[in-house]
C-alpha cells in the first residue's frame, strides 16, 4: 500500500494552566440605595438613569414648600427674638450706668440683667430651631452622596414618596472606578482557593477582558450556595461598565507542563478523543490510532493530559483519510 503523505507535529510540552470556569458577577466596592429622608410629592428628576454624577450633584428634588413656610416663619420668630435681644443689650448697658451713678437701685438692674438673659436665652433658642428647620429642608433636595453612575429610576414626576412603613426606592449610585467580581467556588475545591490566585475575566463568547488576582476569600460557606465567595478587583472598562453584569471567572489554580496538540489533529469516536500518530516501524513509518485524555483548550490547541509524550510525531492533515495501521510519509515536523 503506498505511503500517503502528511503533515506532522513534534510534541513538546508546554505549561499549561489548570483552571476552573464559574459565573461571576460584577459589583460596585461602594453602592448606595437612595431613600427619600421626607414625605411628599416628586417634583423634578434632574437626572437621567445610567448618568455620571458628581458627588453632591442634584438628582430629585421632593415639593419643599411646606417646608419652606416652616422656615421662612422660623426665620421671622428668629428675626423678632433678635430685636428683643438686641433692644436688652442696649437696656442692660443704661441700666448698668444708671445704677453705677446711683440713680437707679439694684433691684431694678437686676431685673433687666434678669430680662436681657431671658431674651439672650430665647434669640439662641430661635437660631438653633431655624437651623434645624433649614435642615430639614434641605433633606428635600435628593443629592449624589459620592461620585458614581446613577441605576435605575422606578419613580416618576409626581410620584408620593415616603419614608415609614415600606420606604420608597428613588434610585441607585454606584462607584464606578472601584469594581470587584464576585465568584462563589464550591466546597469541595476549599482546599485550593488562596489570595493571589489568578482570575481570567471573560465575555460570555470567552473573550478574554482582563486578568486580576484573589484578593478576598470569604471566612464562611454560603448556606444557600453551598460556595465561598471570593473576590477579585476589575478596572472599568467599555466591556465592563456596570453594576450587577455577568462575567465569566476563570480561576488558574496551578500551571503544568503538558502535552499540546492542534485542534485539528483530535478525532473522536462516540466520547474518546483520538490522534493518529506516525510511528517508525521496519523503516516505515505507519499512522497508529492512540486515545488521549483531552485537558483545556489553549488558544487552537488542545491540551494532553494523557495518552501523549514529548517527541511523538502528531499527523495533523489528512486525518480523514487514516486508518490505523495505515502506511504514512511524514513531510516535517
Amino acid at each position: 500500500m503506498q505511503a500517503l503523505p502528511v503533515q506532522t507535529y513534534s510534541v513538546a510540552l508546554q505549561p499549561v494552566p489548570q483552571s476552573s470556569e464559574y459565573v461571576a458577577t460584577i459589583k460596585s466596592r461602594r453602592s448606595a440605595t437612595i431613600m427619600p429622608q421626607v414625605n411628599g410629592v416628586l417634583t423634578a428628576i434632574k437626572v437621567p438613569s445610567g448618568e455620571h454624577v458628581d458627588a453632591g450633584q442634584v438628582l430629585m428634588t421632593i415639593d419643599p414648600r411646606q417646608e419652606q413656610a416652616a422656615v421662612d416663619s422660623q426665620r421671622a420668630t428668629e428675626r423678632q427674638k433678635k430685636a428683643v435681644f438686641d433692644y436688652n443689650v442696649t437696656e442692660l448697658e443704661r441700666q448698668r450706668k444708671l445704677f453705677e451713678a446711683g440713680v437707679t437701685s439694684r433691684e431694678l438692674y437686676d431685673q433687666e440683667q434678669q430680662a436681657y438673659q431671658n431674651s439672650k436665652a430665647d434669640y439662641e433658642s430661635a437660631v438653633e430651631s431655624t437651623r434645624t428647620q433649614e435642615s430639614l429642608l434641605a433633606y428635600y433636595t435628593i443629592r449624589a452622596p459620592f461620585a458614581g453612575i446613577v441605576g435605575d429610576i422606578p419613580v416618576h414626576v409626581g410620584d408620593y414618596v415616603a419614608t415609614g412603613g415600606s420606604p420608597t426606592m428613588l434610585t441607585t449610585v454606584d462607584e464606578f472606578n472601584n469594581l470587584e467580581a464576585y465568584v462563589y467556588i464550591p466546597t469541595e475545591r476549599a482546599g485550593g482557593i488562596r489570595s493571589g490566585l489568578e482570575v481570567d475575566i471573560e465575555d460570555t463568547n470567552g473573550k478574554l477582558l482582563q486578568k486580576t488576582n484573589i484578593d478576598f476569600i470569604s471566612p464562611q460557606v454560603d448556606s444557600t450556595l453551598q460556595g465561598i465567595l471570593v473576590k477579585a478587583p476589575v478596572s472599568p472598562t467599555p466591556d465592563i461598565l456596570r453594576n450587577m453584569q455577568m462575567v465569566k471567572a476563570k480561576v488558574i489554580w496551578t500551571t503544568l507542563p503538558m502535552a499540546v496538540v492542534p485542534v485539528l489533529a483530535v478525532t473522536r469516536q462516540g466520547v474518546q478523543s483520538f490522534v493518529y500518530v506516525a510511528k517508525q516501524n521496519k523503516g516505515h513509518f505507519m499512522a497508529v490510532q492512540v486515545p488521549v485524555t483531552l485537558g483545556d483548550t489553549v488558544g487552537n490547541a488542545y491540551s494532553i493530559t494523557s495518552g501523549l509524550n514529548a517527541g511523538d510525531k502528531v499527523i495533523v492533515s489528512g486525518t480523514q483519510f487514516l486508518v490505523n495501521g495505515m502506511p504514512v510519509m511524514p513531510l516535517g515536523g
